[in-house]
This record gives C-alpha cells, structure tokens and sequence, in this order.
C-alpha cells in the first residue's frame, strides 16, 4: 500500500471565510464542491488543506483525509482488526472510492483512492 497524500480537514461553518483566511498563507483551491474546499500550495502542491461544512455523504467530518493506491486493501486490514468503520466504503460521485475510519485516539479518518476515471 502506498500513501499519495495526507490533507487536515478543517470542519468549519464558515467555509468561505476559512478559504480566504488559508489564501492570505499562501493557499490557492484546487477543488471546490461547495461543502468542501481543498487548497494547497502553488509552489509545492502536495502541501494541502481543506475546509468544511458538514460532509455531503457521511455521517460526520473527517479530521483528515488519507489518499492511497488501494483503498479496498486498506479497507479490509483495518476491518481485520476490528477498527470501528464510520463510515462505509462505497463510491462517490465525485470520483472517490473512500471510507471513515475511527483511530486509537478517536480521530476519524478519511481514506480515499481517486477512481480511474477521474
């Protein structure tokens, strides 16, 4: 399994704000479904952070977002070891395939793998 990119979720019901906020450091959106907003760095990319309302699909907000190559893999460890699922792993119809992860500290986690065709 590989990890592609770790993003912090910032749950905020000031999403707008927050954006402008984020963009006097540097960041410039690079996605923008209206409940969330990710942006990131112009000069390095990968360095990224969304903000949030509530979450289109789930029951909660995650605290961060995990992108890896095989989300079905990672899905069935953590199932393995009886991590309690948030949120189920299913397909979005914005191009994710994901589910939510409580961890040890009772953080949730977003583990996402982009689909193919988007």
């Amino acid at each position: 399994m590989t990890v592609r990119r770790v993003v912090p979720n910032v749950q905020t019901e000031a999403v707008g704000e927050s954006r402008e906020f984020y963009g006097l450091l540097g960041f410039e959106p690079v996605m923008d479904h209206g409940w969330i907003t990710t942006l990131a760095s112009p000069s390095h990319p990968a360095a990224q952070i969304s903000v949030m309302g509530e979450d289109a699909t789930a029951p909660v907000a995650p605290d961060m977002s995990v992108e890896v190559d095989d989300v079905d893999a990672v899905y069935a460890a953590v199932r393995a070891t009886g991590a309690e699922i948030v949120h189920p792993l299913q397909d979005e119809e914005w191009g994710v395939r994901r589910f939510f992860v409580r961890d040890p500290s009772g953080r949730v986690v977003n583990v996402l793998s982009h689909n193919p065709a988007s």
